[in-house]
């Protein structure tokens, strides 16, 4: 898992290259987001894409000094599943 850094004014964008490692033939047909703490004034996901291989979440927003799991789950065409997760501490910079 990937700890990165993130301030709280920051809209940045996050991905999983999932072709890197993992589908080898395979292909993404669905990609969703979800942030653990769902909070009040916390990391969001503002928009969402996905091709063939990578995932990517535009991030806005935080509350300074927490730490927030940002996690990615896929389903491929050829029906697997499986998630990543990447975890923002978010400090004012």
């Amino acid at each position: 898992m990937t700890l990165l850094l993130k301030d709280p004014e920051a809209t940045l964008d996050y991905s999983v290259d999932w072709g890197a490692d993992y589908l080898s033939g395979d292909a993404l047909a669905e990609s969703g987001w979800t942030i653990i703490p769902d909070e009040p004034g916390g990391v969001t996901v503002v928009s969402d894409r996905f091709d063939l291989l990578i995932a990517t979440a535009e991030v806005s927003g935080g509350i300074a000094g927490r730490l927030y799991r940002l996690t990615n789950h896929v389903v491929t065409i050829e029906g697997r599943e499986d998630s990543r997760s990447i975890m923002l501490r978010v400090e004012k910079r």
